[in-house]
């Protein structure tokens, strides 16, 4: 084989160009949660993340123990490097580690919708892991607080919804959340005790929409990760909401469904 044919044939496999999603998240060392669960999910559906570590921390696949946030400085370091030179399809957004750096990534992305309006930015608000250690340093709450208002699509969970509202029903909680700039609001219901099914609520422009699942019997690490992830990698690719939500949603089941253990405790999704 000459080099020319090497050269023709390479360029044929490395001639598709996927889109990229930008994600700011933790380091989880089980693999679980956090940056690993965003890179697989993103990838799963054919779109590319770009890795920006927000903290690091100390975790297995069921507790949280120690959570150290890089510098603000730092986190504008990783993502100026990449945003300088790849263009951003969608922003997704786990836990921010700090209240400055979670300022930090908000001037990022009123920075990049000065030049694309309609920035898809998704994020999880994820105040505590499944057991309920903290996962910032400071008040979680009030650090999304600069973030919310850049949601095309925030994601919380029911105890997440409660608090970030006060509100205990999950249409005053998406109003609440949509009065602070959330374009659209999927409240997930995987903590609710609805018996056998899991009941997803989308709040959109004008709209409601219900989602139906099966629950699945025990407890999953990464769970709420893998679902916002999926939804970013859909968004980038130009999916309207409704159709991102409803294959991301697929696609998080049926990886929950086919989870695998590493130990005793919330197992993985097969992502």
């Amino acid at each position: 084989m000459s080099m020319a044919d090497g050269a023709g044939r390479g360029e044929r496999r490395g001639g598709e160009r996927r889109a990229a999603v930008l994600v700011f998240a933790g380091v989880d060392p089980s693999g679980g949660a956090g940056l690993a669960a965003d890179l697989q999910a993103v990838a799963a559906q054919g779109a590319h993340a770009l890795t920006v570590v927000t903290a690091l921390t100390a975790q297995d696949n069921d507790r949280v123990h120690a959570v150290e946030p890089v510098a603000a400085e730092l986190l504008l370091r990783q993502a100026e490097a990449l945003i300088g030179k790849i263009a951003i399809a969608a922003v997704k957004i786990g836990i921010p580690g700090s209240a400055a750096n979670a300022r930090a990534i908000a001037g990022l992305i009123e920075r990049l919708r000065r030049l694309q309006p309609q920035l898809p930015v998704v994020l999880d608000p994820v105040l505590a892991s499944g057991h309920g250690d903290l996962l910032s340093r400071d008040d979680a709450v009030l650090a999304l607080a600069p973030l919310l208002p850049l949601a095309t699509l925030l994601t919380p969970n029911g105890p997440e919804a409660r608090a970030l509202t006060g509100q205990t029903t999950p249409g005053a909680q998406a109003a609440a959340l949509r009065a602070r700039g959330c374009g659209h609001v999927l409240l997930t219901g995987g903590h609710d005790d609805d018996g056998d099914v899991v009941v997803n609520r989308w709040y959109g422009a004008g709209r409601e929409q219900l989602w139906r699942w099966p629950r699945l019997a025990g407890q999953f690490h990464g769970s709420g990760c893998t679902l916002a992830s999926a939804c970013a990698g859909l968004l980038a690719q130009g999916l309207t909401m409704e159709r991102a939500l409803q294959r991301a949603q697929q696609y998080c089941q049926h990886a929950l469904a086919d989870a695998y253990a590493i130990a005793d405790g919330q197992r993985m999704p097969r992502r």
